[in-house]
């Protein structure tokens, strides 16, 4: 049954999500089916995914199982969830009792049980001849603690001795006795200075073997006793009364196990002396922690303050004792587990060793991930091995597979047909299913259980092996599969958990004669040693791996003060193990996946700075002490090389870091800085300190050099003022069009589109600072700058097409090709930005302005329309500048064919600045400038002030310099003066009627032009002259028809057409009714006659 949570909005998205699922499921479940004839019962929510498990397993193989398929063994629901996940159990026909991994304790901590040989002393029967003494001196004792393994014998009921110390100054100094009662429990008693504690039930008379450790405080006399890792009584007071007291357990005694002393070291008595089986004594001069007592009870030695150690050298045997090599099942975590009782929806603890059913947990993601790769597997690596080893090394589905105990020969071989296959390169690139079930025989392998007998010597072998399937499964071709499965699998650093444990198998091969073992290959490296802390001279212990590059090489180290320090707590021997992965895919794979999650705070503040990324930019190098099987937390030092960064217009800081796996643990963990500390930088290494062992690297942070505040000041003031001149002009030009009666046209009616679109966002730019405050009010501001300024340039993209329609003939009626610009112009930036807005609502506005989110792809919402828009206006202004060149080309020549050559490349060059000064910032184009702002602060400079006095530019090419304008302006004054002069007939009809003007003219009159005026009537012929023979009519300045070809109507684009003079008519008038008048309203006419082409142009 699978259940979902289906959304309204997108009911049938999800019914196919679920649909594909279901689907998946029942393919995969089906195939478990036919292959192994039971799957395990699947139970989904809506984040997580569970498998019920009913094979029964021990704690130990449930958990195994659990990790071997990429899950977790079920953690122990919250209070709130108890009721909740008992009833969904229930409704899938689940009950009784299943596993739980208790959270916050030791069980967190995946320990292997191991078989322990020990050689366990024998009494058989009480009686008074049997004893073991120990050789071994003891000092004064201030504290004290004794621990053993025992097997009580049933069949007497007397009280025991377990053990006694005597001095010669008092008998009963330290002893610890037992019987067993009538309730079937195992009573202790502890003497001390003659003291007797009341006996108290600490473990059941059954027989079985027993962990107990009893411990004594001088201070108060406070006690303690153990038993298989609980303590079962405590008291104070077990002290000497008296003006000395409390003293300490006197030194120099003798410490006899299995029998009472009545005198120093001898007169037992038989109904006082033990009968049974111990071994595994340790004694120590302090108190243990109850961690420590654990650790001693799953057979580790605290070495720490050890004064006793068990062991057949030092234990004076008596002949009737017998003393049997005995291997012994060392106890896991805690004896009793917890357990989850499904129907009553309550908890229990059992016996570890007990078989239960369980469950796995996956997050959703996880699952669906591994039963996809499962599904699309083509099983080409596990044939092919299978095929090889003639068995089944790698199974067809990692769900099927169960907890296979493998023993050191299989291990071996299947390692070594798998590395054979893989360095072969038969598998070319793994898929994830082959990666995946490649990482579950690693795991199987790494939970290795050494067994009395087997070859050590194979250990080194399996440790090449090892290490060479991890590095082929890492190579570089593989990146992509990691990624893949990145859910599952949580995270790359898995793999080097992996290798930690399998270098945690080769600490048996270390001997007196053999203390360091040392195995590199490839870019992988491991080594474990052992170091003896009671040598005279210490020295700090480096951990020295070659680099592929020559001369260079990564180093980590455990300072000479550390291991000064660890000698002074007690410490005899350490254990060190250490790895190293050189750069690599793992690096990559971190640098896309952990790497993200080192804090941005990390970034240096201000000082021009910004934080772009942070990247895995050396080898990961780790480091780990043991005592015993204890981890010892110490110190290190470590210095890794790193590739010198050579990028523009960045910084890049090293930053030492660990890999932390309890952050994050549904990822795998992440990188944390906590402790750790840069000790010196070069270009190419870093050197580090840290407060912990643990696996190390070096981040590199990446920040890009921002400007300072005082540049950063400047470009907003050059912006502010640049946009209120712009925005000033540009409300001018636009009142100019409307009030002093420019002739409407596609022209103007686009002008004035593209004038108000710039004015309303340099306008909303100016002020758009004073809306950070609201958050709604910046939303609000940024969405209408980005449609004004969208809308800008879409009517630049306009102006573009408009003179391209004059360049190249466009059969398209005036009427279609308006609506067409009007649906260009603010259709398409309503369009743009709605659908922005609809699909990036909540990532729209950027952090610390009210603009478009550079940090996301929203910004490729402006920035995509306006580089196709760019594109699109150098197009058609390469076109202009190309029929510019042409016509003045073909100008030059037929009015002075023998113009000299410097003459013609001066007209061509002006032909080809002229309209590039004029169309630049109609068309758009000096944003462009915006793609050089990162190369320098001169750019941003440049870019500034031209696009913010880009208004300024239109208010002197469209009014200024614009001819319709001045000679609307011109009629007006005009107007206003015909009017003075009563005595005529009204001139409205005449100065209605539009005509062009030379004023300003710079060419030659044409012959029409030139002739004399005597009425209205004669002047009408030349006027249809002019306007159909453009390459003698007037020339204007700055106008585009003074550079365009007549053969090419582009010339009226910008507004500067020649036609017959409105002027010219009222001048005529004037001169009929008022000759004085001439002389107020006659324009000044320039008549040159140089023939220079140059003056032509």
């Amino acid at each position: 049954m699978f259940r979902r949570d289906l959304r309204p909005h997108s009911c049938f998205f999800s019914f196919l999500v679920a649909l594909s699922r279901s689907l998946l499921a029942f393919a995969a479940l089906a195939k478990n089916q036919t292959s192994t004839g039971f799957a395990p019962v699947t139970i989904e929510t809506q984040r997580h995914t569970y498998e019920y498990v009913a094979t029964a397993l021990d704690w130990w193989q449930a958990d195994r199982y659990c990790e071997q398929h990429f899950a977790q063994l079920l953690f122990e629901p919250q209070d709130s969830e108890q009721g909740s996940f008992s009833r969904l159990l229930q409704s899938h026909h689940i009950r009784g009792s299943v596993w739980l991994k208790e959270r916050d304790s030791v069980l967190h901590k995946t320990k292997r049980r191991r078989g322990h040989t020990v050689p366990v002393l024998v009494f058989r029967d009480k009686t008074d001849t049997k004893y073991v003494k120990v050789l071994s001196e003891f000092p004064a004792l201030p504290a004290v603690t004794a621990c053993a393994h025992l097997q009580w014998d049933t069949r007497t009921q007397e009280v025991a001795t377990i053990f006694s110390y005597a001095v010669p100054a008092f008998m009963n100094e330290f002893q610890l006795r037992g019987f067993a009662d009538e309730e079937g429990f195992v009573r202790f008693a502890l003497i001390v200075h003659g003291h007797h504690s009341p006996y108290l039930p600490v473990f059941r008379a059954d027989g079985r073997w027993h962990h107990f450790c009893v411990t004594w405080r001088q201070q108060n006399g406070t006690w303690a006793i153990y038993a298989d890792g609980k303590r079962r009584a405590a008291a104070s007071g077990l002290c000497s009364v008296g003006p000395s007291a409390p003293q300490p357990i006197s030194g120099q005694g003798t410490f006899i196990i299995g029998q009472d002393q009545d005198s120093l070291g001898g007169t037992f008595r038989a109904k006082e002396s033990f009968s049974g089986n111990i071994t595994d004594l340790h004694i120590w001069q302090r108190v243990l922690s109850t961690e420590h007592i654990e650790k001693v009870r799953s057979c580790s030695v605290v070495e720490q303050d050890l004064v006793f150690g068990w062991s057949s050298n030092a234990l004076e045997v008596e002949s009737t004792v017998q003393a049997v090599a005995t291997q012994l099942l060392c106890p896991g975590p805690v004896e009793e587990c917890r357990v989850l009782e499904v129907g009553s929806s309550g908890f229990s603890y059992a016996s570890c060793l007990q078989t239960l059913p369980f469950i796995c947990h996956y997050s959703k993601d996880a699952y669906w991930q591994l039963k996809r790769a499962q599904l699309e597997s083509s099983h080409s690596l596990a044939s092919r091995v299978n095929t090889l080893a003639v068995r089944t090394v790698i199974p067809d589905s990692i769900f099927t597979s169960g907890v296979q105990d493998m023993n050191l020969s299989v291990a071996l071989d299947a390692l070594d047909i798998l590395a054979t296959v893989l360095r072969e390169g038969e598998v070319p690139v793994l898929e994830p299913s082959d990666l995946l079930a490649v990482l579950q025989l690693l795991k199987q392998v790494s939970d290795l259980e050494i067994q009395e007998g087997d070859e050590l010597e194979m250990l080194e072998q399996l440790g090449q092996y090892y290490m060479e399937v991890t590095e082929l499964i890492l190579e570089e071709q593989n990146t992509g599969t990691w990624s893949l499965i990145s859910q599952v699998i949580r995270g790359p650093m898995a793999v080097v958990e992996l290798c930690d444990r399998m270098v945690s198998l080769l600490v048996p091969l270390l001997t007196t004669e053999r203390t360091k073992i040392t195995i590199q290959h490839g870019n992988i490296g491991m080594e474990v040693r052992e170091l003896e802390l009671s040598e005279q001279e210490l020295s700090g212990q480096a951990y020295v791996v070659q680099t592929p590059e020559k001369g260079r090489h990564d180093l980590i180290e455990v300072p000479v003060e550390e291991m000064q320090r660890l000698k002074s707590r007690g410490l005899h021997r350490v254990t060190v193990k250490n790895m190293w992965f050189g750069y690599g895919s793992l690096q990559r794979c971190l640098s896309g996946s952990g790497a993200s999650a080192v804090s941005q705070e990390l970034a240096a503040p201000g000082g021009g700075q910004k934080w772009v990324g942070t990247a895995v930019g050396t080898a990961v190098i780790s480091c780990t002490l043991l005592s015993g099987q204890q981890e010892i937390s110490t110190s290190v030092r470590y210095r890794l090389q790193h590739r010198a960064q050579d990028l523009p217009d960045t910084l890049v800081g090293p930053v030492c870091a660990f890999w932390n796996f309890s952050l994050s643990p549904d990822a795998g963990g992440m990188w944390s800085t906590a402790g750790c500390s840069v000790a010196k930088s070069l270009p190419d290494s870093t050197a580090c300190f840290c407060n912990h062992t643990t696996n190390f690297a070096i981040l590199l942070q990446v920040y890009e050099m921002e400007r300072t505040t005082k540049e950063e000041f400047t470009l907003q003031t050059l912006t502010f003022i640049g946009c209120g001149v712009s925005f000033c002009a540009l409300i001018v030009t636009f009142i100019l069009f409307l009030v002093v009666g420019v002739p409407k046209s596609e022209r103007t009616t686009v002008h004035k589109n593209l004038i108000l679109a710039l004015a309303a966002g340099e306008a909303l730019l100016m002020f758009s600072e004073l809306a950070k405050p609201s958050q709604v009010l910046c939303f609000m501001v940024t969405a209408f700058l980005h449609l004004f300024f969208m809308a800008a340039f879409s009517w630049m993209l306009v102006e573009g097409l408009l003179l391209w329609s004059k360049v190249v003939a466009v059969n398209m009626s005036e009427g279609r090709r308006m609506k067409f610009y009007y649906v260009t112009g603010w259709g398409l930036p309503v369009l743009i930005v709605g659908v922005t807005l609809a699909t990036s609502f909540n990532k729209y506005v950027a952090a610390n302005h009210c603009w478009l989110n550079v940090q996301t792809n929203v910004i490729w919402a402006f920035v995509g329309p306006v580089l196709f828009i760019l594109a699109v206006n150098s197009l058609v202004l390469l076109r202009v500048v190309t029929v510019t060149v042409a016509s003045a080309r073909r100008r030059c020549k037929m009015l002075t064919p023998n113009c000299s050559l410097e003459s013609q490349i001066g007209t061509q060059i002006w032909a080809t600045a002229k309209p590039v000064l004029v169309l630049l910032p109609v068309l758009g184009l000096t944003w462009l400038c915006g793609l050089l702002v990162h190369l320098s602060i001169v750019w941003a400079y440049v870019f500034i002030v031209l696009n913010s006095l880009q208004g300024l530019y239109i208010f002197l090419v469209y009014a200024v310099y614009n001819s319709e304008v001045r000679n609307a302006i011109q009629r007006m004054k005009d107007k206003k003066k015909a009017l003075s002069f009563t005595n005529c007939s009204h001139p409205i009809n005449y100065l209605s009627s539009p005509r062009n003007t030379t004023s300003w003219d710079t060419g030659k009159l044409s012959p029409a032009a030139g002739t004399a005026l005597p009425s209205p009537v004669q002047k009408d012929p030349p006027v249809k002259n002019i306007t159909s023979k453009g390459n003698f009519g007037a020339k204007i300045p700055m106008g585009i028809s003074s550079i365009m070809s007549p053969e090419r109507p582009a010339v009226e684009l910008t507004a500067f057409k020649s036609s017959v003079s409105k002027q010219g008519m009222l001048r005529l008038f004037s001169r009929r009714c008022h000759p004085e008048a001439v002389q107020l309203s006659s324009p000044h006419w320039a008549h040159e006659k140089g023939t220079n082409c140059a003056t032509q142009e």
